[in-house]
């Protein structure tokens, strides 16, 4: 697939989620749907966990324009555990299909992309770029000393 087909593709879904972010933050109906103050109290939750839920998007749809491996895996993987709690709570609460739709949705391209930017180990996730990690193997010339001449024989 072409690289900017991609790039506009995870600006596209950080679009989605960062308004998905905001609407949670929102205090009343939006032009998307009635107020999430609303919505999670009728699911049960604690009025705060749609601030943490709305950050937790957030934060995730800004690791997704990062143009890095590790950060869109970050990201991805953060909105797979939101979106799991979404999809669970849209069974569980027997909500019509019409409404529910958009989380399994966004749930399975959120693994298709947490797959494609899967790390080759996981300690990549913690590494510093341009830091070399102790399974680096090094060339010879890396890690030899320059010999200096001391004028002696």
């Amino acid at each position: 697939m072409s690289k900017r087909l991609m790039t506009g593709l995870y600006w596209f879904l950080a679009l989605e989620f960062t308004l998905g972010a905001v609407t949670k933050f929102w205090p009343g109906d939006t032009v998307f749907s009635s107020a999430y103050s609303t919505k999670f109290a009728d699911w049960g939750y604690p009025p705060w966990m749609r601030f943490a839920v709305g950050a937790l998007e957030g934060v995730a749809a800004f690791l997704l324009v990062i143009p890095d491996r590790r950060t869109r895996f970050l990201g991805a993987t953060t909105l797979m555990f939101v979106l799991t709690g979404a999809v669970t709570t849209h069974i569980v609460n027997d909500d019509p299909a019409i409404e529910s739709w958009a989380a399994p949705t966004h749930l399975f391209i959120m693994g298709v992309l947490a797959l494609a930017n899967w790390p080759a180990d996981w300690r990549d996730l913690l590494r510093t770029p341009g830091v070399p990690t102790p399974r680096t193997r090094r060339t010879r010339h890396e890690t030899t000393r320059p010999r200096h001449s001391t004028g002696n024989p």
